[in-house]
């Protein structure tokens, strides 16, 4: 069973910038596809991005994509979210997530239920 603690959250002005990561333990982060969700207050759960497990796949959410980028080094055990030009509607929690995936190494999901094992979150707050 593989833990994920988030950091890298914090305040920040609209447009600017944070990096998320995503640290692994536990298992082996290769054989996981890997996802990022966010939460804001009274909202459901929604998908942000997420990336195969060879990382040669990645996925976004319409309302991210050209700003955000996921990444990740195995080697590390850590998986990463840049998100640049922030809005102040995407204050949130932002959950790292894993997908089981040792057959698919090029399968990215973007559906909750999909993924298997979810980190605490890290709060993003992105002020006007």
């Amino acid at each position: 069973q593989v833990q994920l603690v988030e950091s890298g959250g914090g305040l920040v002005q609209a447009g600017g910038s944070l990096r998320l990561s995503c640290a692994a333990s536990g298992g082996t982060l290769g054989s996981y596809a890997m996802g990022w969700f966010r939460q804001a207050p009274g909202k459901e759960r929604e998908f942000v991005a997420a990336i195969s497990r060879s990382g040669g796949r990645s996925n976004y959410a319409d309302s991210v994509k050209g700003r955000f980028t996921i990444s990740r080094d195995n080697a590390k055990n850590t998986v990463y979210l840049q998100m640049n030009s922030l809005k102040p509607e995407e204050t949130a929690i932002y959950y790292c997530a894993a997908d089981y995936r040792p057959y698919s190494p090029s399968y990215v999901g973007q559906e909750r239920l999909e993924y298997d094992f979810w980190g605490q979150g890290t709060q993003v707050t992105v002020s006007s």
